[in-house]
């Protein structure tokens, strides 16, 4: 029988000693709150036949102004012909601006339009709102402990692209 009652932690040590069951826990628990931790953005988007793809975009090109194409497939992790589908979407749409490089002509970078910033504050406020709730009721150790926790889930390349967006645009 296994047990699904919560582990006690008295310290750091007492989670390497995670059972099967508790980690099933946590991976379950990480799907509830993605479906929640998305479900706000997922409505509007679909009022405008998008999907998270676009939400994505849309937030890392907010995020780092001026992005190139390839910057955000490497960030995205999708491949060029999915990437481009959704940036003719988003700027035929006028809410993504793509403007020929000053130094390479080849490249392309990535500014959102006015619409396009009102709609990422829009997608964006949800979320905060239910990552601000969620932090205060957890309490300043397990927001520290929780991004442990996601930073030491990412792959390392991932981190690195995480910490380098983290650390240039805060």
């Amino acid at each position: 029988m296994s047990d699904t009652r919560p582990a006690q932690v008295f310290g750091g040590e007492s989670l390497l000693f995670l059972t099967d069951e508790q980690l099933r826990q946590g991976i379950e628990a990480m799907f509830f709150a993605y479906r929640g931790f998305t479900a706000d953005p997922d409505r509007i988007l679909s009022e405008l036949a998008y999907g998270r793809a676009h939400h994505r975009a849309i937030h890392f090109i907010n995020r780092a102004p001026g992005t190139t194409v390839n910057n955000l497939l490497a960030i995205l992790g999708v491949t060029k012909q999915s990437l481009n589908r959704v940036l003719r979407t988003l700027i035929d749409d006028g809410l993504v601006e793509s403007r020929v490089g000053t130094v390479d002509k080849r490249e392309r970078h990535l500014f959102l339009t006015e619409r396009g910033r009102e709609l990422e504050t829009t997608l964006s406020e949800s979320q905060r709102v239910r990552m601000r709730a969620a932090y205060k009721e957890a309490g300043p150790e397990a927001v520290s402990g929780f991004r442990k926790v996601l930073e030491a889930m990412m792959d390392a390349d991932m981190r690195h692209a995480y910490r380098k967006l983290r650390d240039t645009t805060s």
